[in-house]
């Protein structure tokens, strides 16, 4: 079942203690992190604060309108869209996680591009048998970038970095479209706010919603 907030769609800030580590995490390990996530988004949902143990909700406005992966048309091996493009904006409720409850893996794409590279692929192995293996009904995938760049142009990069993983997902691990959704944070939420421009603010996030 899928839970919805009050006109805004919801979205998880997912990073765990060290992005390297992510890699290291058992499937088992990965399972429980979403299920603790689950828990917390449906405790924020009915609460009128918009809070739960470990998650804050707060709306960001003007943020890249989340879709779904079948929204994502080019086929695999394709090239994908123009981030110059623009992206339609709407507020967005964005969920800020203690770092306990943070999912986040660090796919490392080219400068300017959105492709996912045959040697990133491997990274996403694990997600892959969680969502196979679990009843995760809905999961949100997040890309961020750093502030190189203009704020605009981040924020279309970052949707088409998450679409392109949410590709790989349903086109090479069969993860059915309708349990995946995908949004552009761009620079907002940097991992390490003390360098707005560090390698680890340009990350994909997974978030369990239901």
């Amino acid at each position: 079942m899928r839970i919805a907030l009050p006109a805004a769609l919801a979205v998880f800030s997912l990073l765990a203690a060290p992005l390297a580590a992510q890699e290291d995490l058992s499937v088992d390990a990965l399972t429980k992190m979403f299920e603790r996530q689950k828990e917390a988004f449906s405790e924020a949902s009915s609460n009128p604060l918009g809070q739960s143990r470990g998650l804050k909700l707060v709306t960001v406005e003007d943020a890249a309108a989340p879709g779904t992966a079948t929204t994502v048309t080019a086929q695999s091996g394709q090239a994908p869209a123009d981030p110059n493009k623009p992206v339609v904006a709407t507020p967005v409720v964005f969920g800020q996680l203690d770092p306990e409850l943070q999912v986040n893996l660090r796919i490392t794409f080219g400068f300017d591009s959105a492709a996912l590279s045959d040697a990133e692929k491997p990274k996403l192995d694990k997600m892959c048998q969680v969502l196979q293996q679990s009843d995760i009904n809905l999961v949100r995938i997040v890309g961020h970038t750093d502030t190189s760049g203009s704020a605009e142009y981040n924020e279309r990069l970052s949707t088409l970095r998450a679409q392109e993983v949410a590709r790989h997902l349903t086109d090479s691990c069969g993860i059915s479209a309708t349990r995946l959704q995908t949004i552009g944070m761009g620079e907002r939420f940097p991992a390490n706010t003390a360098n707005s421009r560090a390698d680890e603010n340009r990350r994909v996030e997974f978030q369990a919603l239901s």
